[in-house]
C-alpha cells in the first residue's frame, strides 16, 4: 500500500519533542538517544521524549519509519493521537506495534470509519488497557474485532458514534470495568441490556446524554445482567418515572448514581430532587458526585415520609411503608417563616400628634422622609427623625444617614418614630430654669423642667432640637410604654 501523503507520526514527533521545542528534563524515559545511521539521520540525535506523548491535532496521516518509532518509543506508555487525519487502521497498527509498553491509546476524531479493521491489525493493540474511540463512527464490527484482540482491556470510550442500537459479539469481554458510551442515540432499554451481556464484569457505566426513556427489566434480571455494577450515570437521559429510579435498587453492588437533567425531576425544587432520590436509594452512597452522609440520609428519609403523608394510599410508593416501619408516622414540621420582615406598623409623633402608619422596611431613610413630608408639614432637608425601639433600654437612635435601609434598624411593630424641626430662638435661652432646662411647652402639664444632668441634642441653624433625660434620674414625666415621650416644636425668630 502506498504511504498516504501528509505528515507522518515520526515527523511530528521530532518537531514537537526536539531539544529546541521541548527542553531536556531529567527523569525516567527522558532524553532518548538514537545513534545516527551510516547515511546520516535527518533527525536530531537526541529527543527529550516523556513516557506520555500528546500529538493531538497535528495533521498526522501516516506512521513514518517504523524502526525509528521503535527506537524512540520503546518506553512510551500513553499516546494521544486524537483529532488527526488517520484514515487507515494499517497506519495506526504500524505506530502501535512499535510501542511495546503502550497501555493508553486515544484515537478520537480520526476518520477511521473509512477503512476496515482486520484482526491482524487489531492484534498490535493487545497490550492496551485503556482505549478511546470517541467520534470515529466505529462500527460494532470494528469494536468486536478490537475486543477479541485486547484480552486486558479495562476501559473503553465509545462516545459520539451515533449508535442507535448495540450489537452483541459471540464472545464476552470479561476484563472491561468501565464503559463510556455517552452522547449517542440509545433510547430503548433492550439495547442497554446487551451491554450487560457483553461486559459482565462492568463496574462503571456512563450513559449520559442518551435518550433512554425507561428501565424496562424485571428486578431479578437486572441483578443478573449487571452483577458487579458499582456506578451508573444517567445524566440527561429521558427517564420520566419514579419506578425507573426504584429499579436502580436491583443492581446488587450499586453505590454511585448521577441523575441530573432528567425530565422526571424538572418539576421539583433542588432540595426536593436530592432528598426524594436519596430516600428511594438506600444503598447509594454518592449522588451526583456528592457523598451522602448518614445525617443527610436520615433527613431525606424523614422528609420523604412527610412529603407523602397526605397522599392517597393507592399512590404512596412502597418505600414510604418501609420508612414508616423505620421511623413511624411523622407529623408535618411547623412552618417557620425566616424571611426578613417587609413592613412594620409604627407610631409617628410630631407636633403634639401621634399617627399610626405602616412603613416599608426595604426603603431608605431619605425615602421615608419623603413619605412623611406631607404628614409632618416639614421639608425633608429640615426634618430630623429619631427611632425608638420599644423594647431596647438605650434610648433614641437618630436616623441621620439618608441612604441607610430601614430594615437595618431592626424596626418592628409597635416601635415609635419622632419627627420635627426647630429654629433656635430667644425661648431657648429664656426657658432654662434654676438648675434645670425647659424643653418648651409642656405636654398636658406633665413635662416641664428637666433636672441637672439632662442632655440636649441640638443642631445649629434651622433644625430640630431634642432634650434627653438621663435614665438613672427619672422625675415625674409622661411615658409612652417604656419609651420616654419627647415634644418637638417649630420655633421662629421674633
Amino acid at each position: 500500500m502506498d504511504q498516504p501523503s501528509g505528515r507522518s507520526f515520526m515527523q511530528v514527533l521530532c518537531e514537537k519533542y526536539s531539544p529546541e521545542n521541548f527542553p531536556y528534563r531529567r527523569g525516567p524515559g527522558m532524553g532518548v538517544h538514537v545513534p545516527a545511521t551510516p547515511q546520516g539521520s535527518p533527525m536530531k540525535d537526541r529527543l527529550n521524549l516523556p513516557s506520555v506523548l500528546v500529538l493531538n491535532s497535528c495533521g498526522i496521516t501516516c506512521a513514518g519509519d517504523e524502526k525509528e518509532i521503535a527506537a524512540f518509543c520503546a518506553h512510551v506508555s500513553e499516546l494521544d493521537l486524537s483529532d488527526n487525519k488517520l484514515e487507515d487502521w494499517h497506519e495506526v497498527s504500524k505506530i502501535v506495534s512499535n510501542v511495546p509498553q503502550l497501555e493508553f491509546l486515544n484515537l478520537s476524531s480520526n476518520p477511521l470509519n473509512l477503512s476496515v479493521l482486520e484482526r491482524t491489525c487489531a492484534g498490535s493493540f493487545s497490550g492496551v488497557r485503556k482505549l478511546v474511540l470517541n467520534n470515529i463512527k466505529a462500527s460494532w464490527e470494528t469494536v468486536h474485532t478490537i475486543l477479541q484482540e485486547l484480552p486486558d482491556l479495562e476501559e473503553l470510550f465509545l462516545c459520539l458514534n451515533d449508535y442507535e442500537t448495540v450489537s452483541c459479539p459471540s464472545i464476552c469481554c470479561h476484563s472491561l470495568k468501565l464503559l463510556h458510551i455517552t452522547d449517542n442515540n440509545l433510547q430503548d432499554w433492550t439495547e442497554i441490556r446487551k451491554l450487560g451481556v457483553m461486559f459482565p464484569s462492568l463496574d462503571t457505566l456512563v450513559l449520559a446524554n442518551n435518550h433512554l426513556n425507561a428501565i424496562e427489566e424485571p428486578d431479578d434480571s437486572l441483578a443478573r445482567l449487571f452483577p458487579n455494577l458499582r456506578s451508573i450515570s444517567l445524566h440527561k437521559s429521558g427517564l420520566q418515572s419514579w419506578e425507573d429510579i426504584d429499579k436502580l435498587n436491583s443492581f446488587p453492588k450499586l453505590e454511585e448514581v448521577r441523575l441530573l437533567g432528567i425530565p422526571l425531576l424538572q418539576p421539583y425544587t433542588t432540595e426536593e430532587r436530592r432528598k426524594l432520590v436519596v430516600a428511594r436509594l438506600p444503598s447509594v452512597s454518592k449522588l451526583n458526585g456528592s457523598v451522602v452522609t448518614d445525617g443527610e440520609r436520615e433527613d431525606s428519609e424523614r422528609f420523604f415520609i412527610r412529603y407523602y403523608v397526605d397522599v392517597p394510599q393507592e399512590e404512596v410508593p412502597f418505600r414510604y411503608h418501609e420508612l414508616i416501619t423505620k421511623y413511624g408516622k411523622l407529623e408535618p414540621l411547623a412552618e417557620v417563616d425566616l424571611r426578613p420582615q417587609s413592613s412594620a406598623k409604627v407610631e409617628v409623633h410630631f407636633n403634639d400628634q401621634v399617627e399610626e402608619m405602616s412603613i416599608r422596611l426595604d426603603q431608605t431613610v431619605a425615602e421615608l422622609k419623603k413619605q412623611l413630608k406631607t404628614l409632618v408639614q416639614l421639608p425633608t432637608s429640615n426634618m430630623l427623625l429619631y427611632y425608638f425601639d420599644h423594647e431596647a433600654p438605650f434610648g433614641p437612635e437618630e436616623m441621620k444617614y439618608s441612604s441607610r435601609a430601614l430594615h437595618s434598624f431592626g424596626i418592628r411593630d409597635g416601635d415609635k418614630m419622632f419627627s420635627g424641626a426647630c429654629l433656635p430662638g430667644p425661648e431657648d435661652q429664656e426657658c432654662a430654669g434654676e438648675g434645670g432646662v425647659h424643653c418648651g411647652r409642656p405636654s398636658d402639664g406633665d413635662l416641664g423642667v428637666f433636672p441637672p444632668g439632662s442632655r440636649s441634642l441640638r443642631r445649629e441653624g434651622p433644625h430640630f432640637s431634642l432634650l434627653l433625660l438621663p435614665f438613672p434620674a427619672l422625675p415625674p414625666i409622661s411615658c409612652l410604654g417604656s419609651v420616654l415621650y419627647f415634644e418637638f416644636r417649630h420655633h421662629m425668630f421674633t
